[in-house]
């Protein structure tokens, strides 16, 4: 039986890079966490202990933070676009890299009812997040972009029912046709090419997911998830698939009855776990193959 290596890569996770533009008196901020990953010829790497083909991930954490100043910043996708082509094009060993980006949103602080220029304070929990892929070379080169968020809380505390599921001998879930329904969305949209407006469709498609997740009558989260993604590709061509992820935040409403308390679904008790997982895919049935759009190069999904 022969052993051989398989698929590898490698490189610098979560990078911490925060930007401040300072060329104007009112300062800007952007706040990354970026993951680098590249493939490539690294066999001997493993094999023999032979780094010569092994650009360090050091170095990729280096390139990063200078691409920060030198590169363009203005969009998360632009910057990442830049780096990936920066590894492929430039680092001869180098047939692939995926970069993976997540942004913290800050907003700024109001001193006497006017924005300040230089302070901020965190928003929320939401995440930006995008990833850039290229592979191959020449005409043979690919480049696919991916956009979402993540950690986007969500509640409606009615339009939501779940009724008419499969019964067996352990089912005791209640039917129901008014229910809170809450999730923490991860959403991911890949685009069909890398000419996008990237800031307008972002804040876009983010407004149709909460729209529709407020509006659908829900028979299940289910549906809730198709219908979200289909108002993205219904509304942008540039958008190829959408994928998208919701833990069932559950509320169970209370027992007050032992304090003679009539409760009409007004107090409820939330389990954080279990819980339950909806992931759907919604996409084109024309949509160009994914290829590695979504390869966990560096473990983030």
């Amino acid at each position: 039986m022969a052993i051989i290596l398989g698929d590898n890569r490698y490189g610098k996770a979560e990078n911490r890079i925060v930007r401040i533009f300072r060329d104007q008196p009112r300062h800007e901020i952007r706040d990354l966490n970026v993951s680098t990953a590249l493939r490539g010829d690294f066999a001997a790497a493993h094999l023999v202990g032979d780094q010569a083909n092994v650009l360090p991930t050091d170095t990729q954490k280096q390139t990063a933070y200078a691409f920060a100043k030198q590169k363009s910043l203005e969009t998360i996708e632009a910057y990442g676009l830049e780096l990936a082509r920066h590894f492929v094009e430039d680092v001869a060993p180098v047939t692939g890299a995926r970069v993976e980006i997540e942004e913290y949103a800050w907003e700024r602080v109001l001193v006497d009812g006017v924005e300040d220029d230089h302070t901020w304070v965190r928003r929320g929990q939401e995440v930006r997040i995008a990833s850039i892929t290229i592979e191959g070379s020449g005409d043979d080169r690919r480049t696919w972009v991916t956009g979402g968020l993540k950690d986007l809380v969500i509640l409606k505390s009615t339009g939501s029912e779940f009724h008419g599921f499969l019964v067996d001998p352990y089912t005791v879930l209640e039917p129901t046709t008014d229910r809170i329904m809450a999730t923490s969305l991860v959403a991911r949209w890949r685009f069909a090419h890398a000419d996008v407006d990237w800031d307008p469709v972002y804040a876009g498609i983010r407004k149709l997911l909460v729209e529709r997740y407020a509006t659908v009558q829900s028979l299940a989260l289910q549906q809730t998830l198709y219908e979200m993604g289909r108002a993205v590709l219904e509304a942008y061509d540039e958008v190829a698939e959408v994928r998208l992820s919701a833990p069932n935040k559950h509320h169970f409403r209370y027992d007050l009855a032992p304090f003679g308390i009539e409760n009409q679904g007004e107090v409820f008790h939330v389990d954080d776990r279990p819980y339950g997982l909806i992931q759907a895919t919604v996409l084109r049935d024309d949509a160009a193959d994914a290829g590695p759009a979504w390869d966990a190069y560096t473990g983030l999904v």
